[in-house]
């Protein structure tokens, strides 16, 4: 579903991403692991259209979306969580969610979406008239994933999902990741929880300064002596 060849990604002179490349099958959850600075949040904003890369190619669902803007790769199916869940924190939970209908992919579908997303979370839907500042942040987490299904995505990337989240409620966002999976969405999991990631992941890479240095089933690289060493202290 989304194919990335030799992607290179500037800041002005500093380089971001260099040579990149990654598959994610159709249907498939897909992690990118590594270290703080790594490159992963600046993979995943180029995929989503919001930063520009120097060379390389984004592929998705069959079409070239390399270099287009956030807006049109949200039509064709490519839905983000972005990390720090970025929720608009005065307007109110409904309110969020209708704004993730906004694109036409996503009205067509509004009310099924939102009954979708409201069942997943049943937290949100009884206070729907709440502002979602004042949310706790793993709720603020659910309503940003169901913002996100309002667009009705075949792939969504979730950037650190578990980010400031108590032992808890990363669970039971691990859990909803699995759900829509097993629904039929296709899954980026940015992750720096990288034994979690590793155990959902049918397949996954290693970010390290930009590179990948490292590929393989979520097994074979959760079973890695380097990978056990460099992420997990063992």
């Amino acid at each position: 579903m989304l194919k990335v060849e030799n992607l290179h990604l500037y800041y002005g002179d500093a380089q971001a991403l260099s040579d990149v490349s990654l598959n994610v099958p159709d249907g498939e959850i897909v992690a990118i692991v590594g270290a703080n600075g790594a490159g992963k949040s600046s993979l995943i904003r180029t995929l989503a259209g919001i930063e520009k890369p120097a060379q390389g190619t984004i592929t998705f669902d069959g079409q070239d979306i390399t270099g287009q803007p956030s807006y049109k790769v949200c039509e064709l199916g490519l839905g983000q969580v972005a990390e720090g869940r970025q929720i608009f924190p005065s307007m109110t939970i409904k309110e969020n969610l209708e704004m993730g209908a906004v694109i036409n992919r996503g009205r067509a579908h509004a009310e099924r979406n939102f009954e979708r997303a409201t069942t997943i979370f049943p937290r949100l839907k009884e206070r729907l008239d709440q502002a979602a500042g004042t949310l706790s942040g793993g709720e603020q987490q659910m309503l940003a994933i169901g913002r996100c299904l309002m667009g009705e995505p075949k792939m969504i990337m979730f950037d650190e999902p578990s980010l400031g989240l108590a032992p808890a409620l990363v669970q039971e966002v691990f859990q909803v990741i699995h759900r829509l999976n097993d629904e039929g969405i296709t899954v980026v999991l940015v992750e720096q929880n990288v034994a979690v990631s590793l155990k959902m992941a049918n397949h996954a890479y290693v970010l390290e300064n930009g590179h990948m240095v490292m590929e393989g089933t979520g097994e074979s690289l959760l079973n890695d002596d380097r990978v056990r060493q460099a992420y997990l202290g063992l």
